[in-house]
């Protein structure tokens, strides 16, 4: 598995990395515990180094199922995880709006630390930015918590380039999270240049569309009822069939380059910078096998502008996000 250093401190990961949230959340019912565990120390044997989860996927159960699955090989992994949310700890309810004040945030951490098996959080993102909280006294808290040694490195998720640049001066930010994939194209226009400028690494979510971009899903697909694609605009069935020939385009070039469409959405993606590091997320062995094997993936240059090309005329529909989502992300 190839290596990529994230942010000037040094935080280097595997190539593609195993986003968790879908174990527990998000996707449907949580998947079998035991079978999660067995999937992510398999996801270390094939060479996975970053494992991606937060307090809010759960609420709380993600933390505890990657805390326990990486305990034995914890020295050799890198832990990323959020805070961010009003969760109630008593329900896990989580529809209680944003939360960064900084006592919140050392209130967070301590619980993340214990549901993670942990003495440290390499990795610790903003889920989203609160209005209600400068950003500055969010740097500045986290700040703290690495003064403390409970923490690594700071990251941010879904913060746009005014927020990332106030917090970086208050201290390093080494990693940016947000969805980039084909699918989703918004961070190429002002968020990676900043990065660049500011030597910032980044972690794209949703690398496969939430699924779209492997080929799988069409206009008949029926998603369960917990799944949180039912009230995504860019999945209504108007969508999704409209959004086909991107799906299309992608096929084509798997079935010459003998990939499958999955592994050249990811390639094409890992190519756009040495900085990027994304983090599929999957419940099943096959899907996880897949897409690692993307970083081996020979995709010649013609073929990455032929598809960068191709995407960007295309103009796809729905909105990525529900609308109250989209007003979560920063300015």
């Amino acid at each position: 598995m190839q290596r990529r250093t994230l942010g000037r401190n040094g935080l280097q990961v595997s190539a593609i990395g195993l986003g968790c949230m879908s174990m527990s959340s998000g996707y449907g019912p949580p998947a079998d515990k035991g079978e999660m565990i067995q999937l992510i120390r398999r996801a270390y044997e094939m060479g996975v180094t970053h494992f991606d989860t937060a307090e809010a996927y759960g609420p709380f159960a993600n933390e505890e199922l990657v805390g326990e699955a990486l305990q034995p090989i914890r020295s050799d992994v890198v832990i990323a995880t959020k805070f961010g949310f009003e969760i109630d700890p008593e329900t896990g309810r989580r529809g209680l709006g944003t939360n960064s004040r900084p006592e919140h945030i050392q209130q967070v951490a301590d619980a993340s630390l214990k549901r993670l098996k942990t003495d440290h959080i390499d990795l610790f993102y903003q889920h989203r930015v609160d209005p209600e909280v400068p950003i500055e006294e969010v740097a500045g808290a986290v700040k703290e918590l690495v003064a403390a040694g409970k923490v690594r490195h700071f990251g941010l998720s879904e913060a746009g380039v005014q927020t990332i640049r106030r917090a970086h001066a208050i201290h390093p930010v080494t990693a940016v999270q947000s969805e980039y994939s084909l699918f989703w194209r918004g961070p190429e226009a002002e968020l990676l240049p900043t990065l660049e400028e500011l030597g910032i690494g980044f972690v794209p979510f949703s690398p496969l569309g939430a699924g779209f971009l492997t080929g799988q899903i069409d206009e008949n697909t029926k998603f369960d009822a917990t799944d949180f694609r039912n009230i995504v605009p860019r999945f209504s069935v108007e969508a999704r069939k409209a959004n086909m020939v991107l799906v299309a385009l992608v096929k084509g070039v798997a079935e010459r380059r003998g990939a499958t469409p999955a592994q050249v959405a990811l390639a094409w993606l890992l190519a756009q910078r040495p900085w990027i590091a994304p983090i599929p997320g999957t419940t099943k062995l096959h899907r996880l096998e897949e897409n690692l094997g993307s970083v081996s993936a020979e995709l010649t240059a013609s073929d990455l502008e032929e598809i960068g090309q191709a995407a960007a005329r295309l103009n796809l529909e729905g909105a990525r996000l529900p609308e109250a989502m989209l007003k979560m992300t920063g300015r």
